[in-house]
């Protein structure tokens, strides 16, 4: 029987090696990525059945990597694999087309079946965020790490970068624009966001989860 292909993605060596330990026996291993940006691009160069992935990754977190990866190829399932309990995580990554979400102290316990599940057509949420998730839903409709709706998904990636700590003449090179174009995008974001200062659109950020403290 063929293996199914995984793509894992973490910004942490220590954590890929720990997956590809629990996870080689059951599936093949079609490689590992370390930031949001190479996620995108070996998804597109791989085509593996499944990614796991974790939410806050560097130059672009692991939601917005996986929204446009879904766009391009619906069929990839997407499991999270996150040390972020907030249920509002949960929805973010349900929203971009996630079939799984599982944190990562519950790994060697849930994340194999979680895959598997994915496979299936099925939904996955560890049962430590299920009860809390649903109950939000219940009380006040489905939260979301999302930023604002007036973010364009450009404007999420600079801010991701801002916050990172990366000049505009980074910016532009990691998205093949001039700085000045990446100065007015910052610009555009603290006017639409109301931030003053670039202490303040990093606090905004991380509370986002676009990244991690």
């Amino acid at each position: 029987m063929k293996k199914q292909r995984i793509l894992l993605a973490d910004d942490h060596k220590i954590v890929l090696e720990g997956l590809k330990g629990l996870l080689e026996r059951e599936f093949e291993l079609v490689g590992t990525v370390e930031d949001g940006r190479s996620l995108v691009a070996q998804a597109a160069r791989l085509r593996p059945d499944v990614i796991v992935a974790d939410i806050s990754m560097p130059r672009l977190n692991g939601i917005d990597a996986v929204r446009q990866i879904k766009k391009n190829d619906p069929s990839i399932k997407v499991v999270f694999l996150t040390m972020h309990p907030d249920p509002s995580y949960a929805a973010g990554a349900f929203e971009a087309g996630a079939s799984g979400f599982v944190l990562k102290h519950s790994a060697s316990s849930e994340l194999v079946t979680a895959i598997k599940e994915a496979i299936q057509g099925r939904t996955y949420v560890t049962p430590l965020v299920a009860g809390e998730l649903i109950r939000t839903y219940q009380e006040k409709g489905f939260p979301t790490t999302h930023s604002p709706a007036e973010l364009s998904s450009r404007q999420r990636e600079i801010l991701q970068l801002l916050a990172e700590g990366k000049s505009a003449k980074e910016i532009g090179a990691v998205l093949d624009i001039s700085a000045r174009t990446v100065e007015f995008h910052k610009y555009r974001i603290m006017e639409l966001l109301n931030i003053k200062t670039s202490a303040e659109l990093v606090q905004y950020a991380v509370k986002q989860g676009l990244i991690s403290v």
